[in-house]
């Protein structure tokens, strides 16, 4: 195992608040794709002759949201016992929050060329579910990640085959921290800031958190779809529906 990029007492930063990370900043990229797309955009600032408004910052701040949420899922699924029962879970709340997610981003009670994370999410933990599964024999590990590759390549959901492949990816280097931290940035070099989840993640403590009780758990999840339902209500109060 290689050794850690942060000293022990440094890592301060449990499960729970790295979940809290996550979801502040999907806040600020969905809250700029829903509702500042909407308004009349403003340069910022300019660097290097890019130019930057108020959404476009907003939706590069909240690039760092998926790979925290995809090092979570993989966190989970090495501790849960039910690995049947965490597939389900995900695939549940998939299905719960796709209306709320089609009628936020696209305006639409149910809108096909694109599904919500969840989706992603739950694929990932099939992909590493068959990985266990399967271990010992290579061409079963294959054939069920293809087939799940097919199924995230088809059916358009939030961040694709990327993102299904990085879930696979952290959990394949989930014992070499220095070398999950280059290659996942490597990989997310398309959107840069993506990488940039890796600064918290460095101070991961492994601990689960403040987060124990049933209802605080399923509250991360719950967040998603109502958090939608109430950007989807405010734009149509703002711009109308």
């Amino acid at each position: 195992m290689e050794p850690r990029l942060i000293p022990e007492k440094a890592r301060v930063l449990s499960g729970s608040w790295l979940k809290l990370l996550a979801v502040i900043f999907m806040l600020i990229d969905h809250t700029g794709a829903v509702i500042v797309s909407r308004c009349p955009q403003v340069v910022l600032f300019t660097v290097l002759g890019k130019t930057f408004t108020l959404y476009k910052l907003m939706r590069l701040v909240g690039r760092v949201a998926f790979p925290l949420f995809a090092f979570l899922l993989v966190e989970g699924f090495s501790h849960t016992h039910d690995r049947r029962r965490y597939a389900l879970r995900l695939g549940a709340f998939a299905l719960v929050s796709e209306v709320p997610f089609d009628l936020a981003i696209k305006g639409q009670v149910l809108e096909w060329t694109h599904q919500n994370v969840f989706f992603t999410l739950c694929l990932g933990v099939l992909g590493l579910w068959a990985l266990e599964q399967f271990r010992g024999q290579g061409w079963k590990q294959l054939l069920s990640l293809l087939a799940l590759y097919g199924v995230a390549l088809f059916s358009r959901c939030d961040y694709g085959v990327r993102g299904y492949g990085f879930v696979l990816l952290l959990y394949l280097l989930r014992e070499r921290p220095i070398s999950r931290a280059i290659i996942g940035a490597g990989y997310l070099s398309s959107t840069w800031q993506a990488g940039l989840a890796f600064v918290p993640i460095a101070f991961y403590n492994g601990q689960r958190g403040f987060v124990r009780g049933c209802f605080l758990q399923y509250a991360f999840y719950l967040f998603y779809p109502l958090h939608l339902l109430l950007l989807f209500g405010l734009k149509g109060l703002l711009f109308g529906f």
